[in-house]
Parts: C-alpha cells; sequence; structure tokens
C-alpha cells in the first residue's frame, strides 16, 4: 500500500510541469529549454538589426550615386555633339572614329573641374596611321617628324574643294602681309616702321606730362600687336631699367638710356632670334561659322575629326586663313605661337583676360595646313631645325648665315615638304605640360616657306586657340556661351514677323 502511494506522488509530480522539482533527471532538459528560447529572441533581434543597417548602407549608395551624377561634369570638356574628346583619342595604327555632324548652332560647353587635351601619337617618323574624316572612306596619316610632332594628309581636300576655297578667297579680296620684305636690290632696314625719335616716344608715355614714367603709364601704351612700335623686348628692357631706379619712376636722361639700348639692331634680347621675321604674300580670312559656305563648314568639321579636340574650341578659334604666294614671294622661319610670359596675355582670351598684360599674343595649340594648288617650282614648307639632337638659337646661324632665312637657306633645312593639292599637315606648336594641358612652345616647330620659283601657291591655315592658363581659358568659354545665350535670348523676344504673321494680323 505504502508501495502505491509513494508511485502515485511520484507520478503527480512527473505530471506537473508547472510545479518545480528538485530530480536531478528534470533539471537539464529544462536548462536546454530555456537556452534554446533565448537564443531564437537573440536570432530574431540580430536580424532586424543587419536588416536596418543594410537598408541604410542602400540608400547611402543611393544617394551617392545621385550626388555624383548631378554635381560633377564630364571628365573631359565635352564637344557641341555630346561626345567626350577623351573617347576620341585612338591608339596608333587604329581608326579614329568618325564624329557626328556637327549641330547648325554654336553650343559653348561650360569647363568641367578637369580635362585634357588630346594629342595624336607620332609613335616614330614614317609611322602610318588610319584616319576616318568623312563617310565611307579612311585617310593615312603619316609621321614627318618627332620634334616636332608633325604628320601629313594626303587627299584631305577634293580638288573640286581646293578651287571652292580659292574663290572665295578671291570673292573676298586679299591684302598685303603685314611683316614687310625688302624688295629685291634694297637693303633690308633695321628701323621700325614708324620712326620716333626718344623724346616723342617718352612724351608719348608721360601720360600726366609730369617729365617722369611710371609703371601704369608704360603699361598703358604697350599693346602693340604688330610690334611697330614697342615690343614686349622693349618694354621688358624699359620696365627692367624702371624696377632699378629707387623711386621706380624714369626721367627722360633715364629712359633714353634703356630705351637706346632697347631699339639697337643686331642685339639678341631675351632668348630671341637674330633675325626679324619677314614674309611676301597675300591673304585673307574666312568666317567658317554659321551662315558660311557649305565647303568651309565642312572643312571646319573636318579639322575636328583630325585634331580629335572638343568642337567647341576649334568653333572660337581663329577664321580659315588663306595665303597666296606668288613669283618670289616667301615668309621667313617663324613659330606660329608664342611662349607663355607673365607680362603678356593670348589674344583670343583678352575679353577675359588681366587688362594690366604688356602685350597681346597669339596663342595657337596646333596648325592644319592645307596646299590649295602646287607651284610649278619652289614654295616648298621648311623646318628647319626638325628632329634636331638639341634646339640652340645660336646654331641657326652658321658661317654668318640665318638658317631662319628661307630666301638664302632654304635648302638647308632639315625637313621640306613641296606642296600638293588637297595635302594637309597637322603639327603642334606646344608641348605637353605633363598634366594633359597646354605646356611649352615647342622651338622644333620653327617653319618657314621657300621662295616661289614659277607659278603660284595657294595656302589655307586652321589655327585652334588655346590659353596656357587653364582658369583663363575655362573662364573666357564661360563669358563666351553667357554672351551666345543672351543674343539667342534677343533674338527670340525681337525675331520679325514672317509673312504669314503679318497676313494673319491684317
Amino acid at each position: 500500500m505504502e508501495a502505491a502511494q509513494e508511485h502515485f506522488m511520484e507520478q503527480e509530480e512527473s505530471d506537473g510541469s508547472d510545479k518545480p522539482s528538485s530530480s536531478p533527471y528534470n533539471s537539464p532538459f529544462r536548462s536546454t529549454r530555456m537556452h534554446i528560447q533565448r537564443s531564437n529572441v537573440c536570432s530574431r533581434a540580430y536580424f532586424v538589426v543587419v536588416m536596418v543597417f543594410f537598408h541604410v548602407y542602400i540608400l547611402n549608395v543611393i544617394a551617392l550615386l545621385l550626388y555624383v551624377h548631378y554635381n560633377n561634369g564630364p571628365g573631359d570638356l565635352v564637344s557641341s555633339d555630346g561626345a567626350s574628346s577623351s573617347a576620341l583619342v585612338s591608339e596608333g595604327g587604329s581608326s579614329l572614329p568618325h564624329p557626328a555632324p556637327a549641330s547648325r548652332e554654336l553650343h559653348v560647353e561650360d569647363y568641367s573641374q578637369s580635362f585634357s587635351l588630346p594629342r595624336i601619337e607620332g609613335i616614330r617618323v614614317g609611322h602610318v596611321q588610319q584616319v576616318s574624316l568623312v563617310p565611307e572612306r579612311t585617310h593615312e596619316m603619316k609621321t614627318l617628324s618627332l620634334k616636332p610632332l608633325l604628320f601629313e594628309i594626303p587627299g584631305f581636300l577634293s580638288e573640286e574643294e581646293c578651287r571652292v576655297v580659292v574663290q572665295l578667297a578671291q570673292l573676298k579680296g586679299l591684302m598685303e602681309s603685314q611683316a614687310p620684305a625688302p624688295s629685291q636690290g634694297q637693303e633690308e632696314s633695321n628701323q621700325p616702321l614708324l620712326s620716333l625719335s626718344t623724346e616723342e616716344v617718352f612724351s608719348l608715355l608721360d601720360l600726366n606730362q609730369d617729365g617722369l614714367l611710371q609703371k601704369q603709364e608704360i603699361v598703358s601704351h604697350s599693346r602693340s600687336r604688330d610690334g611697330t612700335w614697342l615690343s614686349p623686348d622693349n618694354l621688358r628692357q624699359i620696365l627692367t631699367g624702371l624696377e632699378g631706379r629707387p623711386t621706380e619712376m624714369l626721367n627722360l636722361e633715364d629712359f633714353r638710356r634703356v630705351y637706346d639700348v632697347s631699339q639697337r639692331p643686331g642685339q639678341q634680347r631675351s632668348g630671341k632670334l637674330w633675325s626679324q621675321f619677314r614674309q611676301r604674300s597675300k591673304h585673307t580670312w574666312l568666317f567658317q561659322g554659321l551662315g558660311s559656305h557649305h565647303v568651309l563648314q565642312t572643312l571646319r568639321n573636318r579639322v575636328i575629326s583630325l585634331t580629335r579636340l572638343p568642337s567647341a574650341l576649334v568653333q572660337l578659334s581663329e577664321p580659315l586663313q588663306v595665303i597666296r604666294y606668288e613669283h618670289g614671294d616667301f615668309s621667313n622661319a617663324h613659330h606660329d605661337s608664342s611662349p607663355s610670359q607673365s607680362e603678356t596675355i593670348c589674344a583670343h582670351t583678352r575679353l577675359a583676360g588681366n587688362t594690366s598684360a604688356l602685350t597681346e599674343v597669339s596663342c595657337r595649340y596646333l596648325t592644319v595646313s592645307f596646299y590649295l594648288s602646287s607651284a610649278e617650282e619652289g614654295g616648298e614648307t621648311t623646318f628647319p631645325v626638325a628632329d634636331n639632337r638639341t634646339y640652340e638659337e645660336q646654331a641657326l646661324v652658321q658661317d654668318g648665315t640665318d638658317l631662319t632665312d628661307t630666301q638664302e637657306t632654304c635648302g638647308r633645312g632639315n625637313l621640306r615638304i613641296k606642296p600638293t593639292p588637297g595635302m594637309a599637315l597637322l603639327w603642334y606648336n606646344h608641348l605637353s605640360d605633363g598634366r594633359g594641358w597646354m605646356g611649352e612652345l615647342d622651338e622644333y616647330s620653327l617653319h618657314g616657306d621657300c621662295p616661289v620659283r614659277r607659278g603660284v601657291k595657294w595656302v589655307a591655315n586652321s589655327w585652334v586657340n588655346v590659353d596656357p592658363d587653364y582658369q583663363m581659358q575655362a573662364r573666357y568659354q564661360r563669358l563666351v556661351a553667357q554672351r551666345h545665350r543672351a543674343k539667342s535670348t534677343m533674338e527670340e523676344h525681337y525675331q520679325p514677323l514672317s509673312h504669314s504673321d503679318l497676313h494673319q494680323d491684317l
């Protein structure tokens, strides 16, 4: 009986799960059960925290992508057709892409924070690249030299296109070149075109007529682009003498000493060439923008394809220059562009430039020259120091003969190119600065035109203007864009009524 009661009590204790038990067999089971419950709760909390952080991370990534998309400009300066100029750069030997047709309106894009100027790789002298300039046809571009980087493109223009450009130049009318050349039988004169005495120059510079010259007075009369009065060399000499004075002013006697030194012929100053640039030819300028002849617009678009530069740079550059060389006409060896100096400013960016700059100079990143006809004899384009190991101006004068004088030493140039109708030459006037922008002047780009012995030579030059100061170029382009938008708004606001509108109003 007692055994049965004990068995019944044990069975009740085993069935009552909600009552505490001290049985050694039940303790491990209940401990394990409680541990499993706590683990499930922690897992759910951990999962919720992970999901929250994951969603926050995704939202941050989306916000960052939207910020980059709407706040960062293109990595390169974008042309008017929307293609990045960096995308146009291809390796040597590969075919260049043919750009989309240019818009009929001028689109000037603002500069982004960073962009570069693409350069064609020369690889080696004699290397041939395939370029696509017109639909369904490829041209061969051959490397002629590496110093300067020079290429030739045969058949760049058709015979009909050459004829049209010549006729347009004749219709526009040609003028004598500014740089004079002494006629045969006359001795060269080293005197400036404007014959002014030292006292007259001093009086012109002395604005307040107090008998003393200050820096502001000298700078105010320094914008002489043709160099017939005060050249950059003259100005440097005068300013150097001015800075050497304790009062930073020059009286007439001090000015006479400084100015006379700067005017002495035969003096080599500031690394300039010994001889004065001379040429004899006739030329004119042809506008290539909206409203110009379709051949001129096609030619400009072809230059954009060849140079692989943003179309905005080409569109805002100088008009097309067409030159006619007759019998005996020539041009001495010269550089198309100018070295960057603190006292000069690029002529094309003077709109956004520093008004205190001493003088305006040409800033031409590259030159594309087209032969429109061939002379029967002579008229070659010469690069006297192309691919020389070193460049020294003193070496240009050999045995008393100046290699820049194409009238006398044209045959001694390292590279001479015979004019062939339709052929184009492309060379870079500046080196790269190592960061993808325009660097120092390439002194090896010295070139000239040999005298025409028989026949007539027609040449056209297309220059791409770039300011070596990146910020100046960007500021200039923004100003042009603002003016273009303002002009477009005015034209839309004051658009004249058409005949149909007048008819409806009446």
